[in-house]
């Protein structure tokens, strides 16, 4: 089955994610069904065999616990074959014990790093730049995160992101500046002057001003 893919703009926040069926190392896929009733978190890199994607799609493999706990669901990509993928997987696995066991798209015709912007011909025109987006089970881009090529991406922060996103959708709230699980949320502004007097004269916010207040919240 060649790649095959929805036409439409670069993805964006807020966007519904484009579908596309495309070969992967766990087979063929058609993205939409493997986003269906869970999260996933897609991550491009600029090509296999290369250290610092190596360290960084081991770190995904090792932290897969993580995600599965949190209803996600991992997919890579690069402008690569699928048997240079199942070539660096096992050179991997052989040389750190890492098996990096989720799909790893092969998009050597760049059909989906063209569709959700991953090629920025500034750092490359032949290899994905280090780009991470968030979809959640509704197929809504949530966020996405750019790194060139030779920096590598911060594991904690997409850790991090990927729970204030689940809380903001549990909790109906927004999350304050390095925000992290056990930490106060955003009361939502007030609308009216009604709304205003309420969250004054509530005794259980931390308050800043009328409009700048946190609250606990609970997490599962």
């Amino acid at each position: 089955m060649e790649n095959q893919v929805v036409a439409g703009d670069n993805a964006r926040i807020g966007d519904k994610a484009p579908d596309f069926k495309v070969k992967t190392t766990t087979g063929d896929m058609t993205f939409s069904e493997y986003n269906k009733g869970s999260w996933v978190v897609m991550f491009s890199h600029p090509a296999d065999f290369t250290p610092v994607c190596t360290t960084e799609m081991s770190a995904f493999a090792v932290d897969k616990d993580f995600y599965a706990k949190h209803n996600t669901k991992l997919l890579g990509l690069s402008i690569d074959s699928i048997h240079s993928h199942l070539a660096w997987v096992n050179n991997v696995r052989e040389n750190t014990g890492v098996y990096m066991d989720f799909p790893i798209i092969a998009d050597l015709d760049m059909k989906v790093a063209n569709l959700y912007g991953m090629l920025h011909p500034g750092e490359s025109e032949t290899a994905a730049v280090r780009a991470v987006f968030f979809i959640d089970p509704k197929g809504t881009i949530r966020l996405i995160m750019y790194y060139p090529l030779n920096v590598g991406r911060n594991m904690d922060e997409i850790q991090r992101v990927l729970i204030a996103l689940q809380t903001v959708d549990t909790c109906k709230c927004a999350l304050p500046v390095n925000w992290r699980p056990g930490d106060k949320a955003i009361v939502p502004p007030p609308k009216t002057l009604v709304e205003m007097d309420e969250r004054i004269a509530n005794t259980t916010y931390e308050k800043v001003d009328f409009y700048l207040m946190k609250k606990e919240i609970a997490l599962n």
